[in-house]
């Protein structure tokens, strides 16, 4: 299991000093929508000064027809990320599209596919899917698999199951965790590090109980020694 930490506070000067605090820390870094709207792809490379070696999940969740969807993950590559994802929900045809146009590049990053998100409620994800959420979740990682992605982006309530009907080498990554019972804030379906890795989760996504602590390293070194 790594730890993916969410670069997710309000200004770039904040998640920068972050990154400086724990830039000799063996991380993922989880870049989103609002910061990668906000800062661009400097932002990217601001990071990689900092240290070349971090490793960048871009999570913008991609969501279109396939030909764009395709685009975009080609403009991706040249951003010179490790990790992104896309919605599975866009369908198969989308997800082949963006691996075929992907199979150009001799080291393309991993590739996700979104299953459902960890902020909906079983009530709420019906009202949109007409499913309840580990059915349309194990669809949706059965499709991003036959479709060529590396994984997909689950909360840890669905990642065993999801392993059991793909393989062990299908990646998991699961947002919601908060290590040490912190506030859920707007997450649904949240988790401990314990049952991630009882759920064989790869990547946890762990973000304001990090940042927002007074001494994030000190948590941060924690997160890893249960890790």
């Amino acid at each position: 299991m790594e730890l993916c930490v969410a670069l997710d506070l309000s200004t770039k000067k904040e998640n920068l000093d972050l990154v400086k605090k724990i830039q000799n820390y063996d991380v993922w870094l989880k870049v989103g929508l609002r910061t990668y709207i906000r800062d661009g792809e400097d932002f990217l490379k601001d990071i990689k000064k900092i240290n070349p070696d971090f490793k960048i999940f871009l999570d913008l969740k991609l969501y279109d027809i396939p030909n764009t969807m395709a685009d975009a993950a080609e403009s991706i590559m040249g951003l010179g990320v490790d990790m992104f994802n896309l919605h599975a929900s866009a369908g198969k045809k989308a997800m082949i599209t963006v691996m075929d146009r992907l199979q150009k590049y001799e080291n393309r990053p991993i590739v996700l596919a979104v299953t459902a998100l960890t902020s909906f409620s079983e009530d709420e994800f019906k009202d949109v899917y007409e499913k309840d959420i580990l059915t349309k979740a194990e669809q949706f990682a059965k499709d991003a698999m036959d479709s060529g992605l590396d994984g997909v982006v689950c909360s840890a309530f669905e990642s065993e199951s999801i392993k059991g009907i793909t393989s062990n080498e299908f990646m998991t990554l699961t947002p919601g965790i908060r290590p040490f019972g912190e506030n859920s804030g707007d997450q649904q379906r949240v988790a401990d590090i314990a049952f991630a890795k009882r759920a064989l989760v790869d990547f946890i996504v762990v973000g304001r109980p990090i940042y927002q602590s007074d001494n994030p390293t000190e948590i941060l070194e924690k997160i890893l020694k249960q890790i």
